[in-house]
């Protein structure tokens, strides 16, 4: 029968695609008219800003008046559509990069970021990974860039795993780590950090980043019949390899990458697959010696990165009065 012919129900999938495809290309599509109309509007509002005040409010009302079903050309939208085209006067750089994003995510990074290299990153980033407008928010209150793209990052990745992986592995990493939605405690131990985390592993995924998933902590493995427990274990589809993440409530020691380092053996002999990538380590630390860790890691076999991580009670003032509240964040995840 034709239902149950394989030819069928792959020509099925292959249409099934292509409406998926074409659903996606007329969002992007609609979304960049959109996004062209109000930089256009935005021109036009410049250049006229000599007749001030009363002339956005005026246009306002006449646009309701003549589409009373049309939202989205309210005063206030209007004048950003101002500061939009005033703070991007290269047209080309808003059909190419601005108009790949939400109007509302436009106007998040306008307000929030000031400088045009992190505009753009966070523009890519939105467009790479999907984020909502809270998401978007919560990165950029989080300084995401600062501790993604221009952190000094420890770790082995580039002599110790082949290109492109290294690339992506290195551009993954972050520090500081911020769990800001785990209270700290004086007394915590790392069980208690990884139950929180474990407790919060939306938010946890969320601060790892894009393409991981979680496979559980105190992993068990056993090597030779004596038993050992990972952390932290995830998958990371971009990567196609496993991460193993070792967390420790004080500083850096030269001893912990050792114990990593074994623990990817481990992985890679006990879990890994044909066609997974050589298996990756994430050393967490309260505080590190930058030159302690990068000689911890020179001779190590396998790849591993050092960064330190935060908690509440962890952050700087300063990072503090940035972030949003815990009341927020329970809102936006």
């Amino acid at each position: 029968m034709l239902m149950n012919n394989n030819e069928y129900f792959d020509v099925i999938e292959g249409i099934k695609h292509d409406i998926k495809n074409a659903q996606y290309k007329a969002v992007v599509s609609m979304n960049r008219e959109l996004i062209l109309l109000y930089y256009r509007i935005g021109q036009i509002i410049n250049e006229h800003k000599s007749w001030g005040n009363k002339f956005i409010q005026n246009l306002a009302a006449d646009i309701r008046i003549a589409f009373p079903n049309v939202t989205g050309y309210s005063e206030r939208n209007l004048k950003y559509m101002a500061k939009f085209a005033a703070e991007y006067p290269d047209e080309e750089f808003v059909q190419t990069v601005s108009a790949q994003i939400p109007w509302s995510h436009n106007i998040a990074i306008i307000e929030k970021v000031k400088n045009p290299e992190k505009r753009k990153w966070y523009i890519k980033k939105t467009s790479e990974n999907g984020w909502s407008y809270n998401v978007l928010v919560h990165q950029i209150e989080s300084s995401l860039y600062e501790r993604q793209a221009v952190a000094e990052k420890i770790s082995n990745f580039e002599s110790r795993l082949p290109s492109p992986q290294s690339e992506l592995a290195i551009q993954t990493m972050k520090d500081p780590y911020i769990f800001d939605f785990i209270p700290f405690r004086e007394d915590m131990v790392e069980r208690d950090i990884e139950e929180a985390l474990v407790k919060n592993v939306t938010k946890l995924l969320l601060e790892l980043g894009t393409g991981f998933a979680f496979l559980g902590h105190q992993y068990h493995l056993n090597v030779g019949g004596d038993d050992f427990y990972i952390d932290l274990l995830f998958y990371n589809l971009n990567l196609r390899a496993y991460v193993v993440i070792e967390l420790k409530t004080g500083d850096f020691k030269p001893e912990y990458a050792g114990q990593l380092n074994f623990y990817l053996s481990a992985v890679d002999g006990i879990l890994k697959k044909e066609g997974d990538n050589p298996s990756i380590g994430l050393l967490l630390c309260k505080d590190k010696n930058n030159l302690v860790a990068e000689y911890s890691l020179k001779d190590l076999s396998k790849p591993i990165g050092v960064s330190e991580y935060r908690m509440i009670n962890q952050l700087p003032e300063e990072l503090k009065k940035q972030l949003p509240s815990i009341e927020d964040l329970q809102k936006r995840v």
